[in-house]
């Protein structure tokens, strides 16, 4: 069998030293357990390797900024690697907390109470993580902080959900998985867009308003039901976007079956990942952070989905690093989404989202120093 964990180690050693490169130290460990080391151990382990227990933690709350899945999907991190952080900042002094912020589109997590009741179903509670959960954005969204972005190209004032703010330190805990329009989910779309109130939401979107392809519509209004601003328009079983009411979320894009729905022009997704980069780092540039990255389950589209396809790659472990843009790429499975399309290129995401390119945000991260896409990978 191909240990591709060595084949990513081998190619990034030989672009270092190509490229006479300093790299960030990004710590592994598989999903390989037996009786003497369960995964959460495992994961406990990991953080110690990768330095996480050198941050001061003592009377600090600190944010652990996670997804906690749209009901109906089945893809999103099990409440038990929650806990396994929780543990490690509360053994420490820490006062952790698990937050996310508000959604832009009709769902389970539109508002705090909903969201709060969507995390309870999916079995986020104290009695399963050891810590609560505090919305960051408020009940309506729109308890924010707007926060300066020195030097960014797309975004002058980012605006954060207030208590990912007021937060001593910052833990992102991502589960990595594609995506529909970055391309894939990994560590700087949990935060940036995580992060993001719903008003830091259409900022990151609204350069990406789609299209509708009358010729490949058929009039099915799926793209209506899932639109929260009445953005989608059914006329004589054509839709059409009103470009005054959309947000450029992409929703309509992912739920649309037929490939009708496109974004407006091939430079929105850049933008939104450029967007998502300068708001990522507008959360953790003045206060300590570390990231968590968990590659299990890796479904094609987002945890915001109320339900998850098969996972288009095997499932490779977790991944820490006090870098969150240093953490890229997966092999494909046969029997998912990935086999069913056209493409057939060796961008496993890519495949499945012809449209997007998730290289942008890991560049421009690197552009406005908020990491770098080199990486020394540390197997433990």
């Amino acid at each position: 069998m191909i240990d591709y964990i060595d084949m990513i180690r081998t190619a990034s050693e030989k672009r270092r030293k190509d490229n006479k490169i300093m790299a960030s130290k990004v710590y592994f460990a598989d999903l390989r357990a037996d009786y003497h080391e369960n995964l959460q151990q495992k994961l406990t382990r990991l953080l110690k390797t990768a330095g996480m227990g050198e941050i001061d933690f003592d009377e600090k709350f600190v944010a652990i900024k996670l997804h906690f899945g749209e009901p109906g999907n089945l893809a999103y991190l099990r409440p038990n690697w929650a806990k396994t952080v929780a543990d490690f900042v509360k053994e420490r002094g820490g006062k952790p907390f698990l937050t996310d912020c508000n959604t832009l589109y009709v769902g389970g997590r539109k508002n705090a109470l909903d969201h709060m009741d969507s995390a309870m179903v999916n079995g986020f509670n104290y009695m399963t993580t050891g810590c609560q959960i505090i919305i960051a954005d408020g009940l309506k969204g729109n308890d924010e902080v707007e926060v300066p972005v020195v030097g960014g190209e797309y975004v002058k004032n980012a605006k954060i959900g207030r208590a990912v703010m007021d937060a001593d330190v910052f833990i992102s805990l991502t589960h990595f998985k594609g995506h529909e329009t970055a391309g894939y989910g990994g560590c700087l779309k949990n935060i940036g867009m995580g992060c993001g109130s719903r008003a830091g939401k259409m900022e990151q979107h609204n350069a990406g308003k789609p299209h509708v392809n009358q010729e490949l519509c058929v009039g099915c209004g799926q793209c209506r039901k899932i639109c929260a601003h009445g953005a989608p328009m059914i006329t004589d079983r054509k839709a059409a976007i009103d470009h005054d009411n959309c947000v450029g979320c992409g929703r309509c894009i992912a739920i649309c079956s037929f490939d009708a729905i496109k974004p407006h022009n091939s430079s929105s997704e850049a933008s939104l990942n450029r967007r998502i980069a300068e708001y990522a780092y507008a959360v953790v540039k003045d206060k300590p952070n570390f990231h968590i990255s968990i590659a299990a389950d890796i479904s094609p589209n987002c945890d915001c989905h109320p339900e998850n396809d098969a996972p288009i790659v095997p499932n490779i472990g977790m991944f820490a690093s006090f870098d969150p843009v240093a953490i890229n790429a997966m092999p494909a499975n046969p029997r998912s989404a990935l086999s069913e399309a056209e493409c057939r290129c060796h961008d496993h995401f890519i495949n499945v989202h012809p449209n997007t390119n998730w290289r942008v945000q890991i560049e421009h991260g690197e552009e406005i120093g908020l990491g770098s896409s080199e990486y020394e990978l540390i197997r433990i």
